[in-house]
């Protein structure tokens, strides 16, 4: 097999390159899966684009919960750009390459990007809390700096924190060849290549998902604890349903995003299925991104107040111009 497929080799430490075998079990039809994919990657972006521009031009959106919103929309669409471009390019393609360098690189910024938006769906719940639980302090406590603080550490502390896990991966010896069975340099497929003592580096990832996934996942869940009792010590029906309204979108995001997560990453060890992370990691780096701008938008009554006056003034605009 070896002498057929010079580009898949063994016995390596260091390789030039990596081999991702992406879909290829999917043989010939795996090119009919181009067209589905480009298309959820180009709704994605618009999407998140569009409420990222929404978030920055109306003033009605100049607000600490669509600050966080820009925020969270951005890094959808930094997350995806980081795998699924390559993964497009290599469908159509039998031979599907990445450097050793590119591989690394996509590996820290998948996981730092990714880290971030956790943290900040746990700056979005806190946010929730504030506004609900402690409404007359609400400008104090969640004032621009304060905001500004929490949305930079959590771009900060991922980025920092990956650093030792990039540079562990950088030296590990990779002598059980140097083929990935992802359509990206993800972790558990790397460490199954190397021939070296991971069970140090696993620990070590273990620490790090408690430490962002698992920490925010926490903040999430006291603060909605907090929120549901608040809210329901509220006699008026109308007021539980406005509380909850502004919560729905965002608990969405949280179920969708903290449930494939915690099933792919927050668990010692690396002997799980590759098969089915695939798939799971597939459906969190193209599915969600495309959905999360509908899920944002359907029980949003602010956005969807300002897509439909962006709607009404392109109508009129029509109307002078013909």
């Amino acid at each position: 097999m070896q002498g057929t497929r010079p580009w898949i080799m063994a016995n390596l430490s260091h390789p030039s390159e990596f081999v991702l075998l992406g879909f290829s079990s999917f043989g010939e039809l795996q090119v009919l899966l181009y067209g589905p994919f480009l298309t959820l990657y180009l709704l994605a972006f618009l999407g998140n684009t569009i409420i990222i521009i929404m978030v920055i031009a109306d003033p009605r959106l100049h607000t600490p919960m669509y600050f966080f919103l820009g925020n969270f929309s951005l890094l959808e669409i930094l997350v995806t750009m980081t795998a699924v471009p390559k993964m497009l390019s290599d469908l159509p393609v039998p031979h599907k390459l990445i450097s050793f360098a590119g591989c690394m690189v996509q590996f820290y910024f998948y996981f730092s990007l990714g880290s971030t938006s956790f943290l900040i769906l746990a700056d979005m719940a806190l946010d929730r809390f504030v506004a609900i639980c402690h409404p007359l302090r609400y400008g104090t406590l969640m004032s621009w700096a304060v905001c500004i603080w929490l949305a930079g550490a959590a771009w900060a502390a991922p980025f920092l924190a990956m650093v030792p896990t990039v540079i562990s991966r950088v030296h590990l010896n990779y002598c059980h060849g140097n083929v990935i069975n992802h359509f990206f340099c993800d972790n558990a497929p790397l460490l199954h290549l190397s021939c070296s003592d991971t069970h140090l580096l696993e620990f070590w990832d273990f620490v790090m998902a408690l430490a962002f996934v698992l920490s925010s996942f926490l903040v999430t869940l006291i603060s909605y604890g907090y929120i549901v009792t608040t809210v329901l010590r509220i006699p008026s029906a109308s007021s539980h349903h406005k509380a909850f309204s502004t919560c729905g979108s965002h608990l969405t995001l949280v179920f969708i995003g903290y449930s494939s997560t915690i099933f792919l990453y927050v668990r010692p060890g690396k002997a799980h299925s590759v098969e089915v992370n695939k798939i799971v990691a597939l459906v969190t780096s193209v599915l969600t991104p495309f959905l999360n701008p509908f899920i944002l938008t359907f029980r949003n009554e602010a956005i969807k107040a300002v897509l439909w006056g962006a709607v009404q003034r392109l109508k009129g605009l029509r109307k002078v111009l013909q």
